[in-house]
């Protein structure tokens, strides 16, 4: 009986390359760096809203005034004027060819983008106008203001559809969700309020022991979280199904202005001004402060991300009166 062999090794043939140990993904920390400033309004900037395609940036303030810039290069591209009271709040309509605006002169006005032309004059609320948004389709429009109500609105025919006795104070933001069937409220009450479009019904009121001003509110991508901004210096983000809080992001101070908040670009972090005269920005997930922008002289109110591309834009008030665009150059495309 033979024994058998070891088999030869062949020397010529290559010997396998290990496998690759797969990298952790480091995790993206914003980077913004000033691009432009943008100077053109005499009053305090309230809001400002890119366009859904980006490429330009909607302002309005207490000047009466709408202005329409290049987010590309800061120009400015034109001015709207028509409103007889300062303007609080902006909105595009999601293809791009209207805005709307709330003012303290009672109306709603919508704007042509083809023609500049204001198309229809709102006329409802009995107080001033706070805050507007159209919904996904841009059919409706809902408004909110110091008569405590939502109003939602017939786009075509500039007709309101439904009133909302929403709130027991000032409406000082609205909202719908990523479809159109919900729209959520929020006031100087301290009350977040979630409604059901088509019936005017409110199915949920989100609230918290002490109650602070809420103001302003947005609902995630996915319409299962509510950011909201309260006047007790935070930003919390609740969960529309089982209406609690489950995270909270402080370190700048917001206890006198209805100060924006936003899901920064990524959306992996969030961004707010600050009445210390700078933009915050927060791990969505830590709650850690990442990034503080400096360069504002006045309280900053007013932020927008871009939907697109890693830009930032911020507006302050009366003695700054100015927008700043703000770039991540170095980081991967969204």
């Amino acid at each position: 009986m033979t024994a058998l062999s070891p088999p030869v090794q062949d020397s010529s043939a290559p010997t396998p390359a290990p496998a690759p140990t797969p990298k952790p993904e480091t995790p993206y920390v914003p980077n913004y760096r000033p691009t432009y400033m943008l100077s053109g309004h005499s009053r305090s900037i309230s809001s400002v809203k890119f366009s859904p395609d980006g490429k330009m940036l909607a302002s309005c303030a207490a000047d009466k005034l709408i202005k329409l810039w290049d987010a590309e290069n800061g120009d400015i591209i034109h001015t709207f004027q028509g409103h007889s009271e300062g303007i609080s709040d902006v909105a595009w309509s999601s293809n791009g060819e209207f805005l709307a605006s709330a003012s303290d002169d009672k109306t709603v006005r919508l704007w042509s983008l083809e023609t500049f032309a204001v198309v229809r004059v709102l006329q409802g609320h009995t107080n001033f106008v706070f805050c507007v948004n159209f919904n996904p389709s841009s059919t409706l429009l809902a408004s909110g203001g110091f008569d405590e109500t939502v109003r939602v609105w017939d786009v075509a025919r500039g007709k309101t559809l439904k009133t909302l006795p929403a709130h027991s104070d000032p409406v000082t933001a609205v909202t719908f969700n990523h479809d159109g069937t919900l729209i959520a409220s929020c006031a100087m009450d301290g009350l977040i309020r979630i409604w059901d479009t088509e019936s005017g019904q409110c199915l949920k009121t989100l609230a918290d022991d002490d109650n602070p001003i809420c103001s302003h509110v947005k609902f995630t991508p996915n319409s299962r979280f509510i950011l909201a901004s309260t006047q007790d210096s935070t930003i919390r983000l609740w969960n529309t199904q089982t209406s609690k809080c489950v995270k909270t992001y402080t370190g700048h101070t917001n206890r006198t202005y209805c100060i924006f908040a936003d899901f920064a670009p990524g959306r992996k972090h969030i961004v707010s001004g600050s009445e210390d005269m700078k933009v915050y920005f927060w791990d969505l997930q830590t709650r850690e402060i990442v990034q503080v922008l400096d360069g504002h002289r006045d309280v900053v109110i007013a932020v927008a991300s871009h939907p697109t591309r890693r830009l930032i834009a911020s507006a302050a008030m009366e003695k700054d009166l100015t927008i700043r665009l703000w770039a991540d150059e170095g980081a991967d495309a969204l």
